[in-house]
């Protein structure tokens, strides 16, 4: 997993969705990917975990830190659409509050 699809909705939140295992080979592109959209002047960001079907801590690290990146460029980064082993990973890690679940990408920012 190294190529992430990314799409920006009408209200220009851009979307990133990693496929597969978002482990500590596939972690290290998706940090390099999201720190580049913030530098690239896009501070809000949804990752789309509906396609992720596992994340292990390299993982969550890389959700964390990109949250803070994108936070300190006056956005946020959010998720949406985590699997069951995500949701479980982040409650039993207590991330479920620093990284709340969205439904979907698309309403992540909404309201």
């Amino acid at each position: 997993m190294s190529d992430f699809v990314t799409r920006t909705t009408e209200s220009g939140v851009v979307v990133v969705q990693p496929t597969g295992r978002l482990n500590m080979s596939a972690s290290p592109a998706l940090r390099k990917q999201l720190g580049d959209i913030v530098e690239g002047g896009n501070n809000r960001i949804v990752v789309d975990l509906s396609s992720t079907d596992f994340i292990d801590s390299s993982g969550l690290g890389t959700l964390i830190a990109s949250q803070k990146i994108a936070r300190e460029a006056g956005g946020d980064l959010r998720i949406a659409a985590p699997t069951q082993q995500i949701c479980t990973v982040l409650e039993l890690s207590n991330l479920d509050q620093l990284l709340r679940p969205y439904e979907s990408a698309d309403s992540a920012f909404d309201g």
